[in-house]
């Protein structure tokens, strides 16, 4: 349930900043936002101001008026902004607060202003673990009081997986029958492994504030580039900046990660188009709510370093050109402006409604492979 409530609060907070941008950008330039809400309909009251008074709207009433509704909503899933023609509607299109009233120009920064948004959440949420302290990796074993040995990664179907160890788990000690050796380098790990392959050891973690014990048996014959215990690590040490070098590689950090989105989004294509499987490779709704639950056990910097990549991610799959999308919406006015008038409204709501269709069908596909992936139907039979 903790962490049902954290994955709201942490989405909420992500589409409730790209909805803001639009809202922003939009009164800005002139266009009337109808509705902002907190959360998504049904309604449970809005406020309204008009004349210099305010007014209380209880309920999903339609209410007309010259002023933006802000509203509290029942869903309490981020929130949402609705613009005034901004689905084109023909008699809106001659009125100055309209959207499709608005200049090419004006309309992309609108639909833009979202994603932009995302991103510079994330530059501030990055930042802010520049301050407060983020782990980075050293090359060389030194005396700075903050090592340690982390795992970097857990290939999946491995001694490592089915012991349930994650990344970001620091491994402290290793034992063996009254074998112990306390971790202070990777190296360290790895003589100890190699030597007790196909013997169980007891690996002593600690994963934020917990001190964890697994009993796993390293793999004698592990498949090429795997390890025996199939994970990946690193001599790490925590290192913090000042607020102006903060700012600075935060912001760094947020163009790397973006760009390492738009790159595996490029190879997931190519390999879509090549008739391969890429349903392992991506996360649904589930597979997220799985990861939250693994970096908040890890502590507060690893969990806003996860919100910064999600809000990354929520920039970068809304800006691609595919139709129900914000990138999709500008696709069509660039085309407008090549053209030299507007794609039939009819044309284009249906290529928006059949995206999202598709963008539908593909989140269920993706939530049915997490169930499948963190083993959750079997899990729910045994409640039963």
């Amino acid at each position: 349930m903790q962490t049902i409530l954290l994955l709201v609060i942490i989405l909420g907070i992500l589409v409730f900043v790209h909805e803001l941008g639009h809202f922003l950008v939009a009164i800005r330039n002139g266009v009337k936002a109808e509705e902002f809400g907190f959360g998504f309909p049904p309604r449970i009251l809005g406020i309204v101001k008009e004349k210099g008074k305010k007014r209380i709207i209880w309920g999903n009433k339609n209410v007309k008026s010259d002023a933006t509704i802000f509203s509290l909503n029942w869903i309490p899933l981020g929130g949402f902004v609705k613009i005034k023609g901004e689905n084109g509607e023909n008699k809106e299109k001659k009125e100055k607060d309209s959207f499709a009233s608005q200049s090419a120009w004006v309309r992309i920064k609108i639909l833009a202003a979202g994603v932009m948004m995302n991103f510079f959440l994330a530059w501030i949420l990055m930042s802010v673990v520049f301050m407060l302290g983020a782990p980075e990796i050293i090359e060389n074993k030194n005396n700075n009081q903050h090592q340690k040995v982390q795992i970097t990664q857990v290939l999946p179907n491995t001694p490592a997986a089915q012991a349930e160890l994650q990344v970001g788990d620091e491994i402290i000690s290793l034992k063996y029958n009254q074998n112990y050796l306390k971790i202070n380098s990777v190296q360290e790990v790895q003589n100890f492994v190699q030597k007790h392959k196909g013997e169980e050891i007891i690996i002593k973690l600690k994963r934020g504030n917990k001190i964890i014990k697994k009993n796993i048996t390293p793999r004698k014959n592990p498949p090429q580039n795997q390890g025996a215990l199939g994970i990946g690590l690193a001599n790490t040490t925590l290192v913090k900046y000042p607020w102006y070098q903060a700012i600075y590689k935060g912001l760094v950090a947020t163009f790397n990660a973006a760009l390492l989105i738009f790159t595996f989004l490029g190879i997931l294509l190519k390999k879509l188009f090549g008739g391969v499987s890429v349903a392992d490779q991506v996360a649904g709704p589930v597979g997220i709510a799985y990861m939250t639950k693994q970096v908040s056990e890890l502590g507060l910097i690893y969990l806003l370093q996860f919100m910064a990549i999600l809000s990354i991610n929520l920039g970068v799959i809304n800006i691609l050109p595919f139709p129900a999308l914000d990138g999709g919406r500008i696709l069509f006015i660039l085309i407008e402006k090549i053209k030299g008038k507007p794609l039939s409204q009819k044309i284009e709501n249906l290529m928006h409604n059949l995206g999202f269709i598709l963008l539908i069908s593909v989140m269920i596909v993706v939530t049915f492979n997490d169930f499948l992936r963190y083993h959750l139907i079997d899990k729910i039979k045994h409640l039963f």
